[in-house]
């Protein structure tokens, strides 16, 4: 017996040894009643310490394993494991509907995956490499030496206060007009349409978007069995017409909205149509849910102002923010701004489902946020963003038969190939190739797109990309050779 007991360097070794000795009670190779080796005895036939083995001998006591009488030694307690007759059940058939829907629409589950030494422009998740380390930690650390242990313990639905006064603070420098509005902070922006969605729709109400839209975004109206009508987003932006005969002629309850740098297309909505669309939302007095997505990648031309801006003192606008696709994804901080009695609404909402958003991240990234360390970040990563985009596009126009080719600005380009192509026929023979892409299909509303796909660039060289693209230039050309010789 502990001949087989093992060491490595990852964890201490007393809770190697706790645990170790754990195992062997629980499998009944050490049974109740019998007496341990001495802490002096067990150290010499392991070769550790005394001090570590007297470690490990409390921790199983303080844990209800052994027990100790003076004089004589330590022993088995009496461990209550009662091993029963094992139970399968048929899981796949107790699955509810919303279960099963999940998983059919959950695209790390049904895309094509990543294996090593492929070329992936699948994500559009910023860049690590470009994370300055040292001022996160400097963040963390001063942060941590302000709250103690405060921020380790329950915290509050709405959020953390300074985060919430500097996130109130950053939208009033875009613009916006906080009267009457107020802020929940929530775990991204997951979190953050699933809850306004949650206030304001029942099964069955009716939506309206851009198509195409938000991958994500879909999947979450899906779930909710909420009836999606797209309206079609062309190069030169949303088709006002068609929105305006669905808001005249549908009972929709709310719109959803990319108008920065949407996913997938990356375009950028004019300041004017951004005006006309909030005077056709009110007009048939539809709120607005304004994803905030990526607006601080702007590589070029003025400041545009969010829907939230442009609607003044009103409180049409529900706006979802995160700092997810350009800076610390892993934090997983969002936030929603909206009329005050809403936000009221939502976060009680929130403290239903998960309490709080961990305060611990929360005030870290308000340390790193308050300190100008975003700030210096984003004029980085703004450039070497910027130059990616370029690449993207000149190497795709040059490399890859398309019909276009669009992306303002973002962590993304889209591409739209001849009518006749099926872009996931390009992806398979891409993939064969050590290409991987995202599929333009997954981001309609009405299972169109078949012949356009995303390019994430946020995570890839130059070099990277004029090999990836030039592989997906020579499977489109092939492929549309093909179709043409059938004609």
């Amino acid at each position: 017996m502990f001949g087989d007991f093992k060491l490595n360097s990852k964890r201490p070794t007393y809770l190697q040894l706790k645990d170790y000795i754990k195992e062997l009670i629980l499998k009944g190779i050490l049974l109740a009643g019998e007496r341990l080796p001495s802490t002096r005895e067990l150290s010499e036939i392991l070769q550790i310490g005394r001090n570590t083995v007297i470690q490990a001998f409390q921790y199983l006591e303080d844990e209800g394993f052994i027990y100790t009488v003076q004089g004589q030694g330590s022993f088995v307690a009496e461990v209550a494991i009662k091993y029963e007759k094992s139970t399968f059940l048929p899981w796949e058939s107790l699955l509810s509907k919303d279960a099963v829907l999940a998983g059919e629409l959950d695209i790390e589950k049904t895309e094509l995956k990543w294996e090593r030494g492929m070329l992936s422009f699948k994500s559009i998740a910023p860049d690590g490499d470009l994370f300055e380390i040292e001022d996160f930690k400097r963040a963390f650390l001063d942060r941590f030496s302000l709250e103690g242990a405060k921020i380790l313990n329950y915290g509050y639905a709405e959020g953390y206060k300074p985060l919430m006064e500097y996130l109130k603070d950053y939208l009033k420098n875009k613009g916006v007009d906080p009267e009457g509005k107020d802020l929940l902070i929530t775990n991204g922006f997951t979190e953050g349409l699933n809850l306004v969605l949650a206030g304001i729709t029942e099964p069955g109400d009716q939506l309206v978007t851009e198509n195409p839209t938000h991958n994500t975004a879909l999947k979450i109206m899906k779930l909710r069995n909420l009836k999606i009508h797209g309206v079609r987003l062309e190069e030169e932006g949303l088709d006002l017409e068609e929105l305006e005969q669905v808001l005249s002629t549908t009972p929709i309850k709310a719109g959803f909205l990319i108008p920065s740098y949407h996913n997938p297309t990356g375009q950028v909505m004019s300041p004017e149509q951004r005006i006309e669309v909030l005077e056709i939302f009110s007009r048939y007095q539809v709120p607005i849910i304004e994803d905030g997505f990526n607006e601080e990648l702007r590589y070029s031309g003025s400041h545009v102002a969010p829907l939230l801006a442009l609607s003044g003192k009103g409180n049409n606008v529900v706006y979802i923010g995160s700092f997810s696709k350009i800076l610390f994804p892993g934090i997983r901080i969002g936030w929603i701004m909206g009329d005050a009695n809403l936000i009221s609404a939502l976060e009680s909402i929130k403290r239903s489902m998960n309490i709080h958003t961990t305060f611990l991240d929360q005030a870290l990234l308000y340390e790193y946020l308050q300190q100008g360390f975003f700030e210096k970040y984003l004029r980085k990563a703004r450039r070497l963003y910027r130059e990616r985009h370029e690449t993207a596009i000149r190497l795709a126009s040059r490399l890859i038969p398309h019909k276009k080719i669009r992306g303002e600005g973002g962590l993304h380009i889209f591409v739209e190939l001849a009518d006749e192509l099926n872009a996931r026929e390009v992806l398979s023979e891409c993939y064969r190739r050590g290409v991987l892409f995202m599929p333009g299909e997954i981001f309609y509303t009405d299972g169109g797109g078949k012949n356009t796909f995303r390019l994430g660039i946020s995570r890839v060289n130059e070099e990277e990309m004029e090999k990836g693209f030039k592989i997906i230039g020579e499977v489109v050309a092939k492929l549309k050779e093909e179709k043409d010789a059938l004609l």
